[in-house]
C-alpha cells in the first residue's frame, strides 16, 4: 500500500522532504490520494490513513499510554515475557529483538534492566521508533530505560550475523490470519500493508539458534502451532500468549 508524504503538513516542510529523501518515500501533492500519509504533529511522527472512516494515527510513545502502564503494572520479572528470557535472581541477560515492530516488548525488556538492540526490516516503522527513542531520551521517567535500547534498521538476519553474539535472540514474527471476521488492531493492519506477509520466520529462527549464546524465545498465538525447525525445548504460556524456548547452550 502506497505511503507518502505531502510536505505542505509540516511545520517544517525542508525536514519533511529530507526525511522523505532519507526513506524513498515520495512527495504527495494536494490533488493526489494516498491511503498513508507519513507526518510530524505535535512534535510526534506518525502514519495516518486519508479516507473515511479512518481510524487514529499511529505512532510509537515509550513515555506514556500502553508502554507506561506495562511500565508500572506489567508484573516485573514475575511476567512471563520476564521468565521466558531468563531473567531469574539478579540475571541481566543481553537481548536482541529481531522483529522489533513497535518496540513495546522491547521496552518492557528494557525496563527490566536489560540492554537490547532492536532489528526493525521495515524504513518507516524504524522511523517511528527512532523518534519514539529520541522522545523517551527527553523525558526524565524513561530515558535512563531508552539509553538501554539501540536501534538498527535492515535484514535482521543480516544483522544478527554482523553483531557481537546476545545472551537472547527474542522472535515475535506476525501473528498468522486467524480466519475471524473481527477488526484486527490497526497496528496489526498497518503492519500488513506495510511489510506484507511474514515469509521467513523459519530461516531467521535458523540463524537466531547459531548466534544466541543461551536461548531463543519465539512469541506465538496460545494456540498457534510451533515454527518450522527443531522442536522447542520448553513453552512459558499466558491466556493469550506463547513464549517457545529453545535453549542453546546449558
Amino acid at each position: 500500500m502506497k505511503i507518502a508524504i505531502k510536505p505542505d503538513l509540516w511545520n517544517e516542510p525542508e525536514q519533511a522532504m529530507q526525511l522523505a529523501a532519507r526513506l524513498g518515500l515520495p512527495l504527495a501533492t494536494d490533488d493526489e490520494s494516498v491511503a498513508l500519509l507519513l507526518t510530524y504533529r505535535e512534535g510526534r511522527l506518525q502514519i495516518e490513513h486519508t479516507g473515511k472512516p479512518a481510524p487514529g494515527p499511529v505512532l510509537i510513545d515509550f513515555v506514556a499510554g500502553r508502554s507506561a502502564h506495562r511500565r508500572h503494572f506489567g508484573g516485573g520479572r514475575g511476567q512471563p515475557l520476564a521468565r521466558a528470557l531468563g531473567l531469574k535472581g539478579g540475571k541481566v541477560p543481553t537481548v536482541i529483538d529481531a522483529t522489533a515492530g513497535l518496540g513495546r516488548d522491547a521496552f518492557v525488556v528494557a525496563t527490566l534492566g536489560c540492554h537490547i538492540t532492536l532489528m526493525e526490516r521495515s524504513p518507516v516503522i524504524a522511523a517511528l521508533l527512532e523518534d519514539g527513542l529520541r522522545r523517551a531520551m527527553d523525558d526524565e521517567d524513561t530515558s535512563e530505560i531508552a539509553s538501554r535500547m539501540q536501534l538498527l534498521q535492515g535484514d535482521a538476519a543480516a544483522l544478527i550475523a554482523a553483531q557481537p553474539r546476545a545472551d537472547v535472540i527474542y522472535l515475535d514474527p506476525m501473528y498468522p490470519e486467524s480466519g475471524k471476521k473481527a477488526q484486527v488492531k490497526k497496528e496489526m493492519q498497518l503492519f500488513r500493508q506495510l511489510v506484507g506477509p511474514d515469509l521467513d520466520s523459519e530461516a531467521l529462527l535458523a540463524v537466531a539458534l547459531k548466534h544466541a549464546l543461551k536461548r531463543v524465545v519465539v512469541k506465538r498465538p496460545a494456540k498457534a502451532v510451533a515454527l518450522n525447525g527443531p522442536k522447542p525445548s520448553a513453552h512459558i504460556s499466558s491466556p493469550n500468549t506463547r513464549y517457545d524456548l529453545y535453549f542453546t547452550s546449558a
